[in-house]
């Protein structure tokens, strides 16, 4: 895959056919997508403020003619903020998500995560850690523009002449994560059921959903795939992020059946080669997911309390892997 590099910016993938790019591709730093044919085109999502929005449909703009204003149809390919919290800039396109993606858009709000930025000074280390990972977007001032159209399962839809498919995976990432195919390229928009080179989070689960979305994409005729963080991949990016949640399942699931809490858990997973990939704290994340699963219990999670273990897991990691002798 090596004739894309992991820039920041478009990448032309061919036959009106582009990425656009934001690395590293941790915490928010999101990629997005365009497809054009004829007098149409089709954004899919928009990026964590609109700063990083504007500047990028002005890229858009410069290399395709297609700006802002131009684009007919935008996806959300889920709830998240760092795909949806650009939309009011894609001022005319007709917005689609899947309907549990749409409903969970509410949920946490622009106004919201700029309020939770403005009190992190004060809120010891796990203020710390969100200034770490959130102080490069600007969320003051964000209105969200809501999807227009939802859809449950898939939806077939035309771009000029080419036929783009929307499949919902969710409820695995988030409750409504949706994949975007474009058959007749042989690309698939994966949005955030890939973080290639970053570990993966499970915000909603169940993970069996998660595992189902990788084995229905290695089943399709794909040969370009453009994650949601990270690197553009294939095949075999999509396996590895299959062996990671395959792994922590395994994992998680005899330390559960063993009586040891979720963070004890969390701490005590060996992440062998995944250690490599960057945001390692979020097996946090995931392990309090799929705990939540194997109660068969649907509560929703205190995401401050997560976010606090996440700060205390990523502080120990460093601590211990700050030589270079980390595996």
């Amino acid at each position: 895959m090596a004739k894309w590099q992991y820039t920041k910016g478009l990448h032309d993938i061919g036959n009106g056919i582009y990425a656009y790019l934001l690395p590293t591709g941790s915490w928010g730093w999101s990629n997005a997508g365009l497809i054009i044919d004829g007098e149409q085109s089709m954004l899919v999502d928009t990026l964590f403020d609109e700063v990083l929005t504007g500047e990028m449909l002005g890229t858009m703009k410069n290399a395709t003619g297609i700006g802002g204003a131009d684009v007919t149809t935008l996806i959300n390919t889920h709830a998240n903020g760092d795909h949806t919290f650009g939309n009011r800039l894609v001022e005319r396109a007709e917005i689609i998500a899947s309907k549990a993606g749409a409903e969970e858009m509410t949920e946490l709000p622009p106004e919201a995560v700029a309020q939770l930025m403005r009190n992190a000074p004060n809120m010891g280390e796990t203020g710390k850690f969100l200034m770490e990972i959130f102080s490069g977007f600007h969320f003051d001032g964000i209105e969200l523009r809501m999807p227009t159209r939802t859809f449950s399962g898939a939806l077939d839809l035309k771009v000029g002449d080419k036929d783009v498919r929307l499949i919902e995976v969710g409820p695995a990432h988030t409750k409504g994560d949706t994949l975007v195919h474009v058959p007749t390229d042989r690309v698939i928009y994966t949005g955030d059921i890939l973080f290639i080179g970053g570990t993966p989070i499970i915000w909603a689960g169940p993970v069996k959903n998660w595992l189902k979305a990788c084995d229905l994409i290695l089943g399709l005729d794909v040969d370009v795939v453009v994650p949601g963080h990270g690197p553009i991949t294939d095949k075999a990016g999509v396996r590895q992020v299959r062996d990671y949640l395959a792994y922590v399942d395994q994992e998680a699931r005899k330390r559960f059946d063993a009586g040891m809490p979720f963070e004890e858990a969390a701490r005590d997973i060996a992440l062998k080669e995944f250690g490599k990939w960057s945001d390692a704290e979020r097996i946090v994340v995931n392990v309090y997911s799929l705990y939540k699963e194997y109660r068969g219990v649907t509560e929703h999670p205190d995401m401050m309390q997560l976010f606090s273990k996440m700060a205390e897991y990523r502080k120990q990691h460093q601590h211990h892997h700050g030589c270079a002798c980390h595996s």
